[in-house]
C-alpha cells in the first residue's frame, strides 16, 4: 500500500512538472506582460495548467497531508480561485505566479522526483 501511495505522489509531481514545462513553452523567451495580456489563448492555456498544478497538489495532500512542498496550500487555493472565482482572477496575479513562483516550484518538484 505504501508503494502505491508513493507512486501516486510521484505521478502527481510529474503532472506538476509537465504543466510548468507547458506554461514555459506557451510563453516566448522574451516575456512581455502586455503581449501576454493581449493573447487570450495563451492566458487560458496557462490558467488551465495552473489548475492542473493545483489539482495535482490537492491529490498529493490527500494522500499525505504532511507532504512538504513550499506553499502547497496556496497552490490548491489558487486552483480553486481560478475554477470557482474565475471572474476575480486577474492577469496580474497569473503573471506573478508564472514569473515569481513557478521557477522555484519547478526546482522543488525536480528535486523531489530525483
Amino acid at each position: 500500500m505504501q508503494k502505491d501511495r508513493q507512486n501516486d505522489i510521484k505521478a502527481c509531481l510529474k503532472d506538476i512538472e509537465q504543466s510548468i514545462i507547458e506554461i514555459n513553452e506557451f510563453l516566448p523567451v522574451e516575456r512581455n506582460y502586455f503581449e501576454f495580456q493581449k493573447d487570450l489563448k495563451t492566458r487560458k492555456a496557462v490558467e488551465r495548467n495552473i489548475e492542473i498544478i493545483g489539482e495535482a497538489m490537492d491529490r498529493i495532500l490527500k494522500i499525505d497531508p504532511n507532504f512538504q512542498i513550499t506553499d502547497s496550500r496556496k497552490i490548491v487555493d489558487t486552483r480553486n480561485r481560478i475554477i470557482h472565482g474565475y471572474d476575480s482572477v486577474s492577469d496580474d496575479i497569473i503573471w506573478l505566479i508564472i514569473n515569481r513562483y513557478l521557477p522555484s516550484l519547478q526546482k522543488e518538484v525536480q528535486e523531489l522526483l530525483k
